[in-house]
């Protein structure tokens, strides 16, 4: 057999068809795993094949609906896309609770991105920025020109902020141009605004312009969510308690931190990928925003009185109700349907209050029967079905396997095997 060779030339150009059959070659796909990548659901394959480049096939994920929430008065059904068993029970459970406080409510700063402009070899920055800064005006114009529908609109480009950065590489002069995206993410934007002014400020710098992008450290579009939950209904003062000492954990620990603020955004990416957003785009922002004073932190805060348990979150999330997939993705506009939303800041808010309300649900299974009861429960229906089991198999399988403290795929075959042979009998 002859060396494969990934070097394929004009790959982009064939056909999906054509793409498939040769990534089926060099993989040696069955006849079967040859027709599951030819089965699409509701993305269509010649949608998917303009989304991104050298498409073979499409990728579902399961989307769930959770339920339960109440935020700032008005009921919501969420709608979530993630693999991972358990979270979206938890949300609707966790939720649940905090209905009995009255919810979740939110607030969020406007819609601003900040754009990056890399100005180098100025020879004096101090003077350059204070040049640039006076021409903020001029500079804004500028931008503005690139999109009028924007402006329109109430955005576009509303400041600029110069500062000079010390670097391995030298003296750098960083311009922030703050735009307000209004609906949308923003980074197209952002970075045609950002590109075209970067000639200018180069010229009355004196240097020479080279990075001129988005930052996805969206500082200046915050959202904040807090509740207030009666003690009783996450379980009794001891549970309250626990939840408080196992975030005391997380401020005081990166490590603990880490998983604290992942479970945060277990709810806030499943919720961003539903509604086809960057969820990328958000993970950076939020564990940059953790870390924002040089220590990594949880991006929430529990406390408790002994009579209620009081949750905060804030962070950073950019997202977006107009373009990219938001608006071809079939399944993303449907998600916007069923939580419908009118802005892009209601939007974001709604993902923060999931967030919040996540991470509720897992601190409250650390703190009471701990975070594997639950998540054990649905993991074992997943190793009973790849043991073979089928139908009601599934549900015993699975039950015996966490009576048996066992989730394993050989103790699914094992009991498997067992039903099988009863039922014979």
């Amino acid at each position: 057999m002859s060396r494969r060779s990934s070097r394929i030339s004009g790959f982009y150009k064939l056909s999906i068809e054509e793409r498939l059959k040769i990534v089926s070659e060099f993989a040696d796909l069955t006849s079967d795993e040859i027709g599951s990548l030819k089965r699409h659901g509701a993305l269509d394959i010649e949608i998917a094949n303009r989304m991104i480049e050298n498409v073979i096939s499409t990728y579902e994920l399961p989307l769930g609906i959770a339920v339960n929430f109440l935020i700032n008065g008005r009921d919501y059904l969420i709608p979530m896309v993630i693999e991972e068993p358990s979270v979206v029970a938890a949300a609707s459970n966790a939720a649940r609770m905090a209905r009995e406080g009255g919810g979740v409510y939110t607030s969020s700063t406007g819609p601003y991105m900040i754009g990056q402009i890399q100005l180098v070899k100025v020879p004096q920055p101090a003077i350059a920025r204070l040049e640039i800064l006076k021409r903020k005006d001029e500079i804004l114009e500028l931008a503005n020109q690139c999109d009028p529908v924007l402006v329109r609109l109430g955005g576009g480009a509303k400041d600029l902020e110069a500062r000079i950065l010390e670097t391995r590489s030298g003296v750098m002069l960083i311009v922030h141009l703050i735009v307000d995206v209004r609906d949308a993410m923003g980074a197209n934007a952002v970075n045609t605004m950002a590109e075209t002014i970067a000639p200018r400020l180069a010229s009355i710098a004196g240097g020479y312009f080279r990075l001129r992008i988005i930052s996805n450290l969206a500082d200046r579009r915050l959202v904040r969510a807090w509740t207030k939950i009666p003690v009783e209904a996450v379980g009794g003062r001891e549970v309250a308690e626990g939840i408080m000492e196992a975030w005391a954990f997380a401020e005081a620990d990166p490590y603990r931190a880490a998983t604290h603020n992942k479970g945060i955004m277990n709810g806030v990416d499943a919720v961003v990928i539903a509604t086809g957003n960057d969820w990328r785009a958000v993970e950076a922002g939020a564990h940059t925003y953790a870390a924002r004073d040089g220590r990594y932190r949880p991006l929430s805060r529990w406390e408790t009185d002994g009579s209620y348990l009081y949750g905060s979150l804030e962070m950073p999330i950019a997202v977006g109700i107009v373009g990219g997939a938001t608006k071809t993705h079939p399944l993303a506009k449907i998600s916007l349907k069923i939580l419908g939303v009118k802005t892009s800041q209601e939007l974001a808010e709604i993902i923060g209050a999931v967030g919040l309300v996540q991470n509720l649900a897992a601190l409250r299974a650390l703190a009471a029967e701990g975070i594997q009861a639950g998540h054990m429960s649905l993991h074992a229906k997943n190793i009973a079905v790849m043991a073979g089991a089928v139908g009601g198999e599934i549900d015993l399988v699975a039950e015996e396997m966490v009576r048996e403290k066992a989730v394993r795929l050989d103790k699914a075959q094992e009991i498997l095997s067992r039903i099988r042979k009863e039922r014979k009998s």
